[in-house]
This record gives C-alpha cells, structure tokens and sequence, in this order.
C-alpha cells in the first residue's frame, strides 16, 4: 500500500509529522525523492507535487494521497475524503481591487477573472448564473488586476496578507479548504485503509487533550470526582497505604489551568500532566 505525500512546500513537513506520530515512521525519507519504506512493511511513501497526488491516487500510483481539499477538487477526479488532518487550512477566494467598484460576483459576467484553479473557479461562477472570462495563470495571479490582465481572480488566502499588500479585497469565498486523506472509492473500505484512517485520527483525537495523574486521599474521592471534567468518569486505583488512591483522567488542554487549582483544594497531590500521542476509543 502506497501513502502520496507532498514532496516540498508548506504541507509537506506537517504530513511527515503525523505519520511518524501515527506509528508510520518514514525511513530514509529525507535523502529519497520519489519514496521511502515506513517501519510497516505493507506500507510505503510517495513523495509527489500536492497537486498531482489526487492523480496518482485516481490511476492507482497510490492507494491513499494526503493533500488539500482545493487540489482534489481541482483535478476533478472522483475520490473519497477518508478524514480532514487538520492542518493546511486556507480560503479560496474572489477578490478584485479596492478601488475596482466589483462588490459582487455577479458584477463579474463578461469580465475577466485570473486565476490558478480554473475548474473550481469554472464551477463556483456556474453554480450562480455568472459567465466570466476565466484564464488560468501559473503564478503572480495577485498582480494580474494592476497590469490589465484580468479584472478580479480566485486565489488561496490564509490570513489575506497577500492581498491586502497587492490593494485588493475579497468579494466572496469560494472553497474552503484543509489537508485531507483520500482514497480511491475502490479500495477506500479496505481493511488496510481503515487501519490506516484509525492511526490518523487516533492523533487528530489527541490532539488539545492531556493526561492527568494525581494521588487523592480516600475521603475527598467523591469532591474530586465532581470537579473533574475530563472523557467520562476517572480510573482509581488503590494505593499501597491503604488510606489513598491514584486517580487517572483525559482532559482538554484548555481546561487544565484552571482545573488544577480545583483538584488541590479537593486535596490532591502529586499531579502530574502528560502529552498524549495517541487516542483511540
């Protein structure tokens, strides 16, 4: 079974990273362009451009492709979104000069939009009556209004930065978008697959949680229960003194600054908070 993996830019290191939390550990992945073996000899990596992993995972190169969700609909290619990772989030958007009195898409028909992603864009003015001029530019395609080329674009914006430098505002959103795994409908209820989906989301799970592990005194079990709020009720197990236990519990990460002080005036001590890899249910 082979995993598509973006070869460079911003998704690639993030996608790495979950495969080796996920138990997946690449080797030799960084001296290897093309692939590498993981630690499961059933399963090996693709290094592939993000835009073309939707591609490979469609005619079979890959079983499974990590990439975002703007290059899986821009390939047109029929596959299954396993799981969203969580990670590359950006906007596709429409967005024209401020000075450039478009505050509409519909005020777009006739006109000319530039863009990167012309079958989304194609789909997005479709799906709402409106019939631009769509070319499809291989990069700059925020500079394409302020030399004549086109009079608004659809372009990826994570903070908008980009186009607030180049004067120009979004006007609508088109796609939003993440890194997701997808697989080929064929094999996308493959036990292998699933498997390999588990071991995603078991660190996507565990993500903002942590381990909390404490001593409490037998009497003041009850309180603490109350003042817990972690995934369902503690794990308790007695301690050697007879007179205390140690008391086990999942919390959001959120919750731990303030939950501490709670749990030492229900009289625990020794409280120890730990990362979790991996969550599985």
């Amino acid at each position: 079974m082979r995993i598509a993996v973006p070869n460079k830019g911003r998704l690639h290191e993030p996608a790495l990273e979950l495969l080796e939390r996920a138990g997946l550990h690449v080797q030799d992945g960084a001296d290897r362009k093309l692939y590498a073996d993981t630690v499961d000899p059933d399963v090996s990596v693709l290094f592939a451009r993000a835009a073309d992993i939707p591609e490979y995972v469609s005619d079979g190169a890959a079983t499974l492709g990590i990439t975002g969700l703007d290059q899986a609909r821009e390939s047109r290619v029929d596959l299954v979104d396993l799981l969203d990772l969580e990670f590359g989030a950006c906007r596709l958007v429409l967005a024209s000069p401020e000075d450039g009195g478009i505050d509409a898409p519909e005020e777009l028909s006739g006109r000319t939009v530039a863009t990167e992603f012309p079958a989304i864009t194609r789909g997005y003015f479709e799906a709402i009556g409106v019939s631009p001029d769509i070319i499809e530019v291989s990069g700059a395609t925020e500079l394409t209004p302020h030399v004549d080329i086109a009079d608004a674009i659809v372009d990826i914006t994570s903070t908008g930065t980009t186009l607030r430098m180049n004067r120009l505002e979004v006007v609508d959103e088109v796609l939003e978008s993440s890194v997701r795994l997808f697989a080929d409908p064929a094999v996308a209820e493959d036990p292998k697959v699933g498997q390999i989906e588990t071991a995603f989301r078991s660190v996507l799970d565990a993500g903002g949680k942590r381990y909390l592990m404490m001593n409490v005194p037998k009497g003041s079990l009850a309180e603490l229960k109350d003042r817990i709020p972690g995934m369902g009720g503690p794990t308790v197990m007695d301690v050697a003194d007879g007179e205390t236990v140690a008391v086990h519990v999942v919390v959001d990460e959120r919750e731990v600054f303030e939950v501490i002080p709670d749990l030492k005036d229900a009289g625990a001590t020794d409280i120890l908070v730990t990362e979790i890899e991996r969550l599985i249910p």
